[in-house]
């Protein structure tokens, strides 16, 4: 195929210059384990099934199986207008092994899951891209299956090691939230220090009293995506922290909460200040004047999935969205009643950025993003601060507000994490931390009174919903239908500041917020009666975590 220059082209390495270069006399090309004759994707130096070194390189035939795909609606590059297809195919020979492609030659409107296709490559430069077209006069090749069984998880949880748990050590005394917005304008460290100053005020505790700083995702140049990180923050409050932590590779978004928690259990602070700030909506906008340049300079990437224009979280997630229908009958109105409670608990909180009316006439008809989303399936970029305080324990009942104590976390990786490669059916990193929660605790999903489960996309949060227990796997449909059972009056009263999908992205810390909010019973109008046991959960794709929290007795 003729060159088409203008899409994001990979970074050839020794480790991967096989497979940007193999289609060069059209083969397609793994890494294989010769010890078991695994393929193994991405490449790597060690085989992951049985960790032998002895590693090749095996020619394949280049027929593969569609397991997964989204019709790309919303973004595009200049090598790619939209719309294309974002597809997974499983390669015939180890149906283990998935790749991210784009399908060409065909119309999208008959695509299946289970069709049989071929590779086609195409040069770029130095680089030949495996893209896949339907086979003619093939029989369906096998689909890949889940390494483990979204039901089974729970069989490969790490048990306790000790009886006490840290938990029992630390508690949430102080929350803050900055103003919330679209293109508020403001310098995002300002942002930072109104949220900070709000929880530190709401604790009852002075800066002086703050000894440990705890951030995601930290500093560099992240764009709308921090502040600096503790760096920034330090410099500016000359706090003087006994203990710092910041980074991605964490529990999730919101996992600087609970890397404070093990910080203060472990004695090496006493009050550890949390903090999350975003500013996309500003910095786009300052992009678009001329005034900021993106973050990520140019060039060629890393990425596996960039190439073929799954350039978002969005592509993923509606992939497995896809494949959550095909294997359980779910509907696009299933992901609809989850946009619409979210913005009716909006419609009663004041700092939301979306309040108006929503009905499922306007969430279907809504403009496309990637199938099967739409514009009301996805969170809203915003800028805004969220900080959160974690206490000792001890300290937390002479501060200012009743404090919620911690009854559990779940941190526990065990699908693969890279994107295209894990569960199928539900967001990857949702279902290992949701099993490891409840190992941890007597409570059951049937205690608790509020749930602020992270829905980046509607698909995050139906994934937390059945990884969690609220129903079973597979049978969100039956549960969300009319949206009875996930409103304020409802078995399982969700995202009840009216989540991210509606409230505005804040990366799983406005829900820890609103959960502390809800077990002081500070809520107003969206207040559920009565709450005393309430979950959160923060992230996926990346390591995520989950907190169930109690009010104190």
């Amino acid at each position: 195929m003729s060159a088409n220059p203008g899409r994001p082209l990979p970074l050839i390495t020794d480790q991967n210059e096989f497979f940007w270069t193999s289609g060069a006399d059209g083969t397609l090309r793994f890494q294989e384990c010769r010890a078991c004759a695994s393929l193994i994707h991405p490449p790597a130096p060690v085989c992951r099934y049985c960790r032998s070194r002895d590693i090749g390189v095996r020619a394949v035939s280049g027929r593969a199986t569609l397991s997964g795909f989204t019709v790309n609606h919303r973004f595009s590059l200049p090598a790619l207008p939209a719309p294309y297809v974002v597809a997974q195919v499983a390669i015939v020979e180890d149906p283990r092994i998935r790749l991210t492609t784009n399908i060409v030659d065909s119309d999208p409107e008959g695509l299946e899951i289970g069709q049989p296709l071929e590779v086609v490559f195409e040069q770029v430069e130095d680089v030949w891209l495996p893209l896949f077209r339907p086979a003619a006069d093939e029989t369906p090749g096998p689909l890949p299956v889940d390494e483990i069984a979204p039901e089974r998880f729970h069989e490969y949880v790490r048990p306790m090691l000790t009886t006490e748990k840290f938990e029992d050590k630390v508690a949430l005394t102080g929350i803050g939230m900055s103003p919330i917005g679209r293109r508020l304008m403001v310098p995002p460290l300002s942002l930072t220090v109104q949220a900070c100053e709000a929880a530190v005020a709401d604790a009852g505790l002075k800066f002086d009293d703050i000894d440990g700083l705890s951030t995601y995702p930290g500093g560099g140049n992240l764009g709308g995506f921090g502040e600096g990180g503790v760096t920034a923050l330090e410099a500016a409050l000359g706090i003087r922290p006994a203990w710092h932590n910041g980074g991605m590779e964490t529990f999730g978004p919101g996992g600087s909460v609970i890397a404070a928690m093990l910080a203060v259990a472990a004695g090496l602070a006493r009050h550890v200040l949390c903090f999350r700030t975003l500013w996309e909506a500003t910095f786009n906008e300052l992009m678009k004047q001329g005034k900021l340049t993106p973050p990520f300079g140019g060039g060629r990437t890393d990425s596996w999935q960039y190439p073929f224009g799954a350039t978002s979280a969005a592509h993923t997630l509606a992939i497995n969205a896809q494949r959550h229908f095909h294997r359980y009958g779910t509907t696009k109105e299933t992901l609809g009643w989850i946009a619409l409670n979210q913005r009716a608990n909006a419609e009663l909180n004041p700092t939301a950025v979306y309040q108006s009316p929503l009905t499922m006439d306007d969430y279907v008809n809504a403009r496309p993003i990637t199938t099967p989303f739409g514009l009301y399936d996805c969170d809203v970029p915003c800028d805004g601060a969220i900080a959160v305080i974690v206490s000792a324990v001890d300290a937390a009942r002479d501060l200012a507000k009743p404090p919620v104590l911690v009854e559990a976390v779940g941190t526990q990786i065990i699908e693969r994490i890279d994107w295209d490669q894990s569960t199928l059916t539900h967001e990857p990193q949702v279902l290992g931390q949701a099993a490891h929660v409840w190992t941890r605790t007597s409570l059951r999903p049937a205690d608790v009174d509020v749930a602020e489960l992270y829905d980046g996309f509607t698909m995050n949060c139906l994934s937390w919903i059945e990884a969690l227990g609220f129903c079973g796997i597979g049978e969100a449909k039956d549960f969300l239908d009319g949206g009875k059972n996930i409103a304020r009056d409802g078995l399982l009263p969700l995202n009840t500041h009216g989540g991210q999908l509606s409230h505005g992205r804040t990366h799983g810390m406005g829900l820890v917020h609103e959960a502390v909010t809800q077990l002081r019973g500070e809520a107003g109008a969206r207040q559920v009666p009565g709450a005393r046991v309430g979950v959160v959960s923060s992230g996926g794709l990346t390591p995520s975590g989950v907190i169930l929290l109690r009010a104190d007795a």
